[in-house]
């Protein structure tokens, strides 16, 4: 038998590689056909020559495609540890590499999507011009070995912008209420794994996939929760009667669905799909339904500073000490009240920090997280020196709030729009080698045009030539944040837009990250 190894050209996995052919007698496999995720260094490349594998490479390919296509607009590079190095004042020594390993990963996307785009970054963070730089060197020398790259119709106006997590500390701490964000807050979703019982003692338990080849999933992931149920039942509704089959008139139960399964298993396949998304919603409202509507509620005015009538609030304590006072409530949902108070305060006393930790009883190896968010920009202890760092202004959004307790927006949905109408802030996310021309390539047969939605793989005819905006959050994304290049690219619809990250997280991953930070 022959094999494929989809390997990182590092030591570990080359000498892994090796080990399965150091042996005539007990070889793994006939031959090998390897394939790099990325360009292989010399040292690597010569000693997989010397060693006796080498008899057995049929095949040895650099593919660069070092990184996660997660969704058809999302990428991931999965380094969460990036994080603590990044931020840990500690762990400053292993920075530089760290910032070459992510800096050839973004590079072979970008060769990936056959773009050659200016490179932009908020100026506020070290981190993003150093990296920035790396990135443009790698990207230079993409475009030496193929002049072709980044070509095409408007192309000259395709950006990869670099910002970090501290540009937004709000996002990562809110309960969020479209589907996919509040799913992967409040529930047990492992690896896009969704478990979860079956609705009857003699079935076995469920595990399912929530990826872009769940139909149903991907047309209701960015959707509030308020219409996700009546959404499902609709489309159930429509499915039994065209096939058909005897439905409720009113809403659906995950249980009527596992009767409808019996009498109809011709249709087990469909009913499923239905079945999971049902289940998902209804677990989530069960969760809503608890604490984390009133949660919401108090987070919201938090966020924006004012009522869902628009009014400033002048005295937030008044509704923050009942939740910290709560013992229903857990001490990282009050950790996250907390730190949306001082985030819209610019900083507190120590005397009131300490009161609020008291108040909250929060425990002693959680109480790091509070201070820690001091690593992201953010004041924590009020200091009448410290300069705030400047961010764009906030765009209005009222006509665009359907529902009190999803107000908020993230500031990254207003920095992509201003990218896209080409007025984005210069002095607060500069190019890395000035502004770009303002004419540029047309070329109508383009080598970025091969490419595109890498989870769906879509005929030619169907890519877009237009420019691409790919945004890279250092530090982690959320999935609001997600939502929002979704949102922004139905929006603007001569751009694709790409959103990636180090890794994707919830306010629990996010939290811990944080307290994690203390340690050395």
């Amino acid at each position: 038998m022959e094999a494929i190894y989809l390997i990182q050209p590092n030591q570990n996995s080359v000498d892994i590689l090796k080990k399965d052919f150091e042996s005539i007698r007990s070889l793994q496999y006939r031959l090998a056909h390897v394939f790099f995720t990325e360009a292989c260094p010399d040292d690597l490349f010569t000693d997989i020559c010397r060693s006796p594998a080498s008899k057995f490479i049929k095949t040895l390919k650099e593919i660069n495609i070092a990184f996660l296509p997660c969704e058809a607009k999302i990428f991931s590079l999965d380094n969460p540890s990036s994080f603590s190095t990044l931020y840990n004042p500690a762990k400053t020594s292993h920075c530089a590499s760290t910032l070459e390993k992510l800096a050839a990963q973004i590079a072979t996307l970008c060769s990936t999507l056959g773009e050659y785009p200016s490179v932009r970054i908020r100026g506020e963070f070290e981190h993003n011009a150093e990296l920035g730089h790396i990135i443009q060197s790698k990207l230079d020398a993409y475009k030496a070995d193929d002049p072709t790259m980044g070509e095409g119709v408007d192309k000259h106006r395709s950006q990869l912008l670099i910002i970090d997590r501290g540009f937004d500390p709000v996002s990562p701490l809110l309960h969020e209420l479209t589907f996919q964000a509040m799913a992967y807050d409040l529930l047990q979703i492992e690896n896009d794994v969704y478990k979860y019982e079956a609705p009857s003692p003699d079935m076995p338990d469920k595990e399912v996939l929530l990826d872009d080849n769940d139909e149903l999933w991907v047309e209701l992931r960015h959707q509030h929760i308020a219409v996700v149920s009546q959404e499902v039942t609709s489309k159930l509704k429509k499915f039994a009667v065209d096939k058909r089959m005897k439905c409720k008139e009113d809403k659906t139960s995950v249980r009527d669905l596992s009767v409808m399964l019996k009498k109809m298993p011709q249709y087990q396949k469909e009913l499923r799909v239905y079945s999971t998304q049902l289940r998902l919603a209804e677990d989530c409202m069960t969760k809503f339904k608890g604490n984390v509507e009133k949660l919401c509620r108090v987070e919201q005015d938090l966020a924006m500073g004012t009522d869902s009538e628009g009014e400033k609030i002048r005295d937030h304590m008044r509704s923050i000490v009942p939740i910290l006072l709560d013992q229903n409530i857990t001490s990282m949902d009050k950790i996250r009240i907390i730190l949306l108070y001082i985030i819209g305060k610019n900083g507190i006393s120590e005397e009131n920090l300490a009161k609020l930790i008291q108040h909250a009883q929060i425990p002693e190896p959680e109480k790091n997280i509070v201070t820690n968010m001091k690593r992201l920009g953010v004041q924590v202890i009020y200091d009448p020196k410290f300069r705030k760092p400047k961010t764009i202004e906030r765009k209005e959004r009222v006509s665009e709030h359907t529902y009190q307790l999803s107000r908020w927006s993230p500031l990254i949905k207003d920095i992509m729009e201003d990218a896209c109408n080409d007025k984005l802030d210069q002095k607060l996310f500069p190019y890395l080698s000035g502004k770009p021309a303002s004419s540029g390539h047309s070329s109508s047969g383009t080598r970025s045009a091969r490419y595109g939605h890498w989870s769906k793989g879509p005929s030619r005819s169907e890519h877009r030539s237009g420019p691409r905006l790919i945004v890279f959050i250092l530090g982690g994304m959320t999935y609001s944040e997600m939502r929002s290049a979704y949102e922004v690219c139905r929006e603007f619809n001569t751009w694709e837009i790409y959103m990636g990250s180090t890794h994707m997280i919830t306010p629990e991953n996010f939290l811990s990250e944080l307290c994690d930070l203390s340690n050395s």
